[in-house]
């Protein structure tokens, strides 16, 4: 999702998210123990050893979801295929780490498959940070959280999704991020710009280029993303409250004053045939410093 003309159903399913703005005074909630999908699941930091959540055999450790079927997986659309995760792409939903975790370094590699959306517009997914809440809390697809972007061209967009706990109160999902505004009016992460706390927009890449029409299979000019039919390395290191982002170890975005600040991992399924390998989630090398 990171047209500037947002539609529901295939580019921008996050309308609902972007809908639910911050309440006056609460772009900053205070740090206290993140929501997870279930309150009896530990928060993990990784302290020493690199944890795998997946064995490269099956999808044991992880959790289906789909928009239609819930749980039920009937077109077996998450399976295993020569070693990497495979998402169909015939639906929408979410492949979710059954773990959630705090404070670590998420290193995961993506290649696209063949089939997309049937749409003119660039192929999608993302990877979604601090999922919290009951599976599916946002509008059924989703859950509250923090997409890392990988739309071609979009990819390390920041996108705030707001979903809803069991007793359907908002779970206020927010950040900040220093940005500077681009020759389009649209912001851009800068190091050392502008804080700018969260209202409702996406927060593009360092280098999203302004005017990009994310056609199908297009690239923006200063894309760091790998080629088509490649691999793509992506890092999103969570530390306390700050989330910093790379594409194949080019630092593309970041924000902080993050909230929730733990959860578990979800690797998005939007109608666009997608795989994932070695994803590692790795202790972070000092302790997290102090929230800005």
């Amino acid at each position: 999702m990171c047209r500037s003309v947002i539609r529901f159903s295939v580019v921008a399913p996050f309308i609902f998210a972007l809908a639910i703005l911050p309440r006056p005074g609460h772009c900053q909630p205070p740090e206290i123990p993140a929501a997870v999908a279930d309150p009896s699941v530990p928060i993990i930091t990784p302290e020493q050893e690199i944890i795998r959540p997946f064995n490269g055999t099956d999808l044991s450790g992880f959790t289906k979801w789909l928009r239609e079927t819930g749980h039920d997986d009937p077109l077996t659309e998450y399976r295993v295929t020569d070693g990497a995760i495979h998402l169909g792409g015939r639906s929408m939903g979410y492949l979710a780490t059954d773990d959630a975790y705090r404070d670590y370094h998420l290193s995961v590699e993506y290649k696209w498959g063949d089939r997309t959306d049937g749409s003119k517009y660039v192929r999608n997914s993302g990877i979604l940070l601090h999922a919290s809440g009951p599976h599916g809390n946002a509008r059924g697809v989703w859950m509250a959280s923090i997409e890392c972007q990988l739309a071609q061209g979009c990819q390390g967009d920041l996108i705030v999704i707001r979903g809803e706990d069991a007793d359907g109160e908002v779970i206020p999902v927010t950040l900040t991020s220093d940005t500077r505004t681009a020759s389009d009016g649209r912001t851009r992460w800068l190091r050392g710009g502008s804080p700018t706390p969260y209202s409702g927009k996406q927060f593009w890449w360092s280098r999203h280029e302004p005017g990009f029409a994310e056609l199908l299979d297009t690239r923006g000019k200063d894309d760091v993303a790998s080629p088509l039919g490649d691999w793509t390395l992506v890092e999103c290191i969570c530390r306390g409250s700050r989330i910093t982002i790379k594409i194949n170890g080019t630092t593309v975005n970041e924000c902080y004053d993050v909230y929730p600040s733990a959860g578990k991992i979800l690797l998005e399924n939007e109608q666009n045939e997608i795989y994932f390998r070695n994803p590692e989630i790795r202790p972070l090398e000092n302790a997290p410093p102090a929230s800005r």
